[in-house]
């Protein structure tokens, strides 16, 4: 990639020295930590305080939808800095009205209300209290390999490793099986994994009692745990389950949301309708902090004359609704969902020649620009890559990093999740870093 003058007054080892000594970074020791020191975004490029050009196959944490720094959003943010920055969260503003009239336009039919938060953690954590006060039960059913935030509740409630410093948190969380046809346990064929599943899920509600569940949640693609697409079919059955048992169906858009699979929300792509929906990432383009929980007409009017038991201090943001509206706008104005529909088939088709180059692809699997290559050793057993080689990810991150690339490589995961703007030419020169990565990758296998 190309190089930009830096724009930053500090060098990049002021920068890293700064950063190291006066503040501490997530998931992991200290001394562990190689962070880049980046002065500059816009579009789908970063800047280090070198003037080194990264593209960012990422969208940063699968949340800078539209690209950065977009100058429609700045434009808003700044407006209405100037006009009205903060108010409390019990008071009105046009902004969070004309937010909640955005989001019930673009939701799922029935999901009207909207609760504004400030990220996706605490959208799942008032979605939890939400079904927890409207049904009068206190079970969470989630996934093991889900991911719903990092605040102590639904840290918990995920099933992400990553909850096992917080094993004290939630009370009432029962984990289920993922719809992870790679890797199931189920030994049953794709045909017959759903009616499969669903008989299992089935009878964990049973033996768990159906009286005391309040809530399934579940994001409708699998995140950071690997893009674990469940199989045609599969949200349909939960619903009916949720139908019959009288379970909320709350559905975590955060990571999924807001066109990355190549619709508003990747639940539409089965045609169910859940019962809250949560929000986050796309919804501002992570240029501010902002989350929402959306609620069905039926919650909705519960607590006309129930108490909503919840808040936070930077509930309904004005600078974040802002920010929303603006975001919403781009998508729209920009036809960025349907550009990520294009690019998603691109991606598709040239993991599927990258599959038959490289032995060490197990599987590839995504929809729209929310994607992943899960690497093996031996794609007869699946055995995980890292177990070969556990220095791995980093050579191959180091990689990236040389290569002008920033990409999440996690364990046996190299995600693909750039942001919806990518051009066609920007995508395939990402490919073309990622096919020699895995040149990398390969040699591992064949020592």
């Amino acid at each position: 990639m190309t190089s930009e003058r830096a724009v930053s007054g500090a060098s990049a080892e002021e920068i890293l020295d700064l950063c190291r000594e006066y503040t501490l970074y997530e998931w992991g020791t200290q001394e562990q930590i190689n962070p880049i020191p980046f002065v500059r975004a816009k579009g789908i490029y970063l800047w280090d305080a070198d003037g080194k050009q990264y593209l960012d196959f990422n969208s940063q944490a699968m949340c800078v939808n539209i690209g950065h720094a977009d100058d429609r959003v700045v434009q808003a943010i700044a407006e209405q800095v100037a006009e009205l920055p903060y108010v409390i969260p019990a008071h009105a503003t046009e902004a969070r009205g004309r937010l909640g009239q955005e989001l019930a336009r673009i939701s799922p039919e029935g999901l009207n209300k909207s609760y504004i938060t400030l990220a996706g953690a605490d959208a799942n954590e008032a979605a939890v209290r939400i079904a927890r006060l409207y049904t009068g039960r206190h079970k969470i059913l989630t996934r093991y390999r889900s991911y719903h935030g990092s605040s102590q509740g639904v840290m918990y409630a995920s099933g992400d490793f990553r909850r096992m410093p917080s094993e004290e948190g939630m009370t009432g969380v029962v984990r289920i099986l993922d719809p992870y046809l790679y890797r199931s346990p189920l030994a049953v064929n794709e045909e017959d994994f759903v009616p499969a599943y669903m008989q299992y899920l089935e009878d964990v509600i049973q033996r768990e009692g159906p009286e005391t569940i309040a809530a399934i949640l579940l994001e409708p693609i699998t995140g950071t745990n690997g893009i674990i697409v469940p199989p045609e079919g599969w949200y349909r059955g939960i619903r009916e389950l949720c139908d019959r048992y009288g379970i909320l169906l709350i559905d975590d858009e955060v990571m999924a949301g807001f066109g990355r699979t190549g619709k508003w929300f990747a639940i539409e792509h089965e045609d169910v309708v859940p019962d809250m929906m949560t929000m986050a990432k796309g919804l501002t383009s992570a240029i501010v902090p902002l989350g929402a929980v959306m609620v069905n007409d039926r919650i909705a009017e519960h607590f006309e004359q129930n108490p909503l038991g919840h808040g936070i201090t930077y509930g309904s943001h004005t600078v974040g609704c802002a920010a929303a509206i603006a975001t919403l706008k781009v998508y729209e104005e920009d036809n960025l969902i349907e550009n990520a529909v294009r690019m998603g088939e691109i991606m598709q088709a040239e993991y599927a020649a990258m599959k038959e180059r490289h032995p060490s692809i197990g599987e590839a699997r995504g929809r729209g620009l929310f994607t992943v290559l899960e690497l093996t050793s031996d794609r007869a057993t699946k055995a995980p890559l890292l177990s070969v080689d556990p220095e791995l990810t980093g050579r191959v991150d180091r990689f990236f990093r040389d290569e002008g690339m920033f990409v999440n490589v996690r364990g046996d995961f190299i995600f693909g999740n750039p942001p919806l703007s990518i051009t066609e030419d920007e995508l395939r020169w990402a490919l073309s870093v990622v096919d020699r990565a895995l040149d990398i990758t390969d040699a591992a296998v064949h020592s």
